[in-house]
């Protein structure tokens, strides 16, 4: 019969504690590491969509500016429906923060002659 020890573990206790404890701290630090690595890149496609939505409206205000800009200025006083209108265009532009109020006095200027 043998005799079982009491107290501190064995040799082979001893390595299998360790591995298991190198173990888990490997598969924690994969965790870890896995979980950085998935936050990094969703940072860097919530910043790349961001920086693709600020391009579509510069891209938007560009047009729009060229649109504004290549207007044909209003007949002079026989056609006051068209003048309206595109005063009110303007104004509506304006108040969307499309044009600032120096592009709006000059549109205004233009449409007034």
């Amino acid at each position: 019969m043998m005799m079982r020890r009491v107290g501190r573990p064995g040799l082979i206790g001893t390595v299998a504690r360790t591995a298991v404890i190198a173990g888990t701290a490997s598969a924690t630090s994969n965790a870890v590491s896995r979980r950085q690595a998935q936050r990094y890149e969703q940072k860097a496609d919530a910043q790349a969509y961001e920086q693709q939505q600020q391009q579509v409206q510069q891209q938007q205000y560009a047009a729009q500016q060229a649109a504004v800009q290549q207007q044909p200025p209003a007949p002079a006083a026989d056609n006051g429906d068209a003048l309206g209108d595109q005063l009110t265009k303007i104004a509506q532009l304006h108040q969307q923060g499309i044009l600032n109020d120096e592009e709006f006095a000059a549109a205004k200027q233009r449409l007034l002659g």
